[in-house]
């Protein structure tokens, strides 16, 4: 069959119609089969906040889709749809229900769209909340002491005592659940009992802590009472020194437990008395703690605590000294006697220093009694340890120590208050009998009878501190050839018969001797010990022990008592009871006599 042009091109026409619908057809599909277009939506908020009163508070959602809205915690956290605000925005709202309890809580609102959920954390503080576990402290002692009050809170609080003799150790704190706060209860020196009270305030809570302190007597346990001499020396006592602690350094500033020794506590100083001491002496580094001429400012913090050391002795009923240490230790810092002694312009800026540091002092303690006593300075030499430059300058160096102890004293008289009955300790050139004796000069004072003369022992050297020697005394060995009985009663005997006669206390300041490796040689050291304080007792001294809180043998581990703690080091129980016997002990069936007889074979 034959096709004509015409009809050909008919056909091809119509091919290509068909072809082009089908291509359209299938391009252009249809609305039902298009995939759908992930959905999202946006929350005002992630995070609610409401007080323990409760409350209501919206927010929104940016959507025109339904939502499902669920709270975790519908009991107290409700959740309602509110009108919209445009056809995308959905408001919400969120009521929660008072709270009475004293711990913080949560719930979460989650909003979700299919698949997809957010949420929104719904934070509720607690009711203010505030407990204390003591109501009422009875029967505190006279003689003071420290309270520990348990505390629950959930906030921040102040703590308010209504009287000056309760303190509390330690006044800043952040909010915390519990704690416990611990107050020092002054001595009382009153013939009255007496009551306080503690406020503790958060808000509008307030719990109240009442505190009832026992009478005192006349005489508080740590006051003086009148006396001569002797009778001054003996309510001194027995004394023990918190050796290289405050007055320790580093680098020119000073720092309590910079030469190793705990913090020093109010368990420390209860165990002190509770050995049988009946003084302290707190000797007191001021370098790096002192500002700029004139003022001469100390360092307030030191000073602080400086006063919470002093109070733990308040509290034990101890006799307490402090002094200025090394700052004059070898002429190397700004008490340097050998510059001073060479230089009037020198000896003038140092006098005028020390009257203003003491100055200070006396004003800060100006209310503390006189259990009390003030030492103007320590163991002050040229570096030569008193065979130095002292013994050729014609008395140029005696005669400056005697205008530093005539400053101090000038010092603490003029802040006045309790200033103008304490008893001030003076020392010697470089706290040596001798030197002392032969070179010391009284310093005149405003008030009669309340100047005392410090000096220091550890004759001999050698068995004392170096520990050289093993022992001493008559019956040994391993002895030194000096600085034995007989040497230690001719010195003592020195001090009675130009003070103590007349009518000028004195107290050794440092005495003591080294923990030895072996049995023998500490029966020899408890000797010494016994002898050296039956010794002061009998010739009318104060003898006061240097405990440096070292735990070794041999030389400078003078340890007694753990400085943190008051537990006691190696053997010293009986180290300190055969001091407690030799000073204590007035029998006429126990004399020096007696003691050197029973002087280890």
């Amino acid at each position: 069959m034959t096709m004509d042009f015409t009809d050909l091109m008919k056909k091809t026409l119509s091919l290509m119609v068909a072809l082009t619908m089908g291509f359209f057809t299938a391009c252009s599909g249809s609305d039902e089969d298009e995939p759908e277009a992930p959905k999202d939506f946006t929350l005002s908020t992630q995070e609610m906040s409401f007080t323990s009163k409760g409350g209501e508070q919206t927010f929104s959602v940016q959507s025109d889709a339904e939502l499902t809205v669920k709270s975790s915690a519908a009991d107290w956290c409700k959740v309602a749809n509110v009108a919209s605000g445009s056809t995308k925005t959905q408001k919400f709202q969120v009521t929660v229900a008072p709270y009475t309890k004293n711990d913080d809580r949560e719930a979460t609102i989650t909003v979700s769209l299919g698949s997809l959920n957010k949420t929104i954390k719904v934070k509720q503080t607690a009711a203010d909340g505030l407990e204390v576990d003591t109501k009422t402290f009875e029967n505190i002692p006279a003689g003071g002491g420290e309270i520990t009050v348990k505390l629950k809170a959930n906030a921040d609080y102040v703590v308010t005592p209504n009287v000056s003799w309760i303190t509390e150790k330690k006044a800043a704190r952040a909010s915390m659940a519990v704690s416990e706060l611990v107050f020092v209860v002054a001595l009382n020196r009153s013939t009255e009992p007496r009551e306080g009270t503690i406020t503790i305030q958060l808000n509008d809570l307030k719990a109240t802590v009442t505190v009832k302190q026992q009478a005192g007597t006349v005489a508080a346990d740590g006051d003086f009472s009148d006396g001569d001499a002797q009778s001054i020396a003996y309510q001194i006592g027995l004394g023990w020194n918190l050796g290289n602690q405050f007055d320790a350094q580093n680098n020119g500033v000073a720092g309590e437990t910079a030469w190793g020794n705990p913090k020093a506590t109010q368990a420390t100083f209860d165990k002190v008395k509770a050995a049988g001491f009946t003084s302290v002496r707190i000797p007191i580094t001021w370098l790096g703690k002192v500002g700029a001429a004139p003022s001469y400012t100390i360092d307030k913090a030191w000073l602080d605590r400086i006063e919470e050391v002093i109070g733990y002795a308040e509290a034990a009923g101890l006799k307490a000294i402090i002094n200025i240490h090394h700052d004059g230790a070898n002429s190397e810092y700004w008490l340097d006697i050998k510059n001073a002694a060479k230089d009037v312009a020198k000896n003038t800026e140092i006098k005028n220093k020390l009257y203003a540091m003491w100055n200070q002092i006396a004003e800060r303690f100006k209310n503390k009694g006189n259990f009390l006593i003030f030492e103007s300075m320590n163991e002050i030499h040229d570096g030569g340890w008193g065979w130095g430059d002292n013994r050729k300058d014609d008395g140029k160096q005696y005669k400056v120590l005697n205008e530093w102890n005539q400053t101090f004293v000038d010092a603490v008289r003029d802040a006045g208050g309790e200033n103008m009955n304490r008893y001030l300790g003076v020392p010697g050139y470089c706290t040596n009998i001798d030197l002392t004796v032969n070179h010391f000069v009284l310093p005149t004072d405003k008030v009669q009878n309340r100047l005392l003369v410090a000096v220091h022992c550890y004759d001999p050297n050698t068995f004392a501190i170096e520990a050289q020697k093993t022992e001493w005394g008559h019956t040994g060995k391993d002895k030194e050839s000096w600085g034995n009985e007989d040497d230690i009663k001719n010195a003592f005997n020195k001090m009675k018969t130009n003070f103590v006669d007349k009518n000028i206390p004195v107290y050794i300041g440092e005495m003591g001797c080294v923990h030895f490796a072996t049995e023998r040689s500490e029966s020899f050291r408890k000797y010494y010990l016994e002898y050296v304080c039956k010794a002061a007792r009998t010739y009318g001294l104060a003898p006061i022990y240097w405990d440096n809180g070292a735990t070794g043998t041999g030389r400078e581990n003078f340890g007694l008592l753990n400085h943190g703690t008051g537990a006691y080091i190696n053997n010293a129980e009986e180290i300190i009871a055969a001091m407690v016997k030799g000073y204590f002990t007035d029998s006429t069936d126990y004399t020096l006599e007696t003691v050197y007889n029973n002087a280890p074979k």
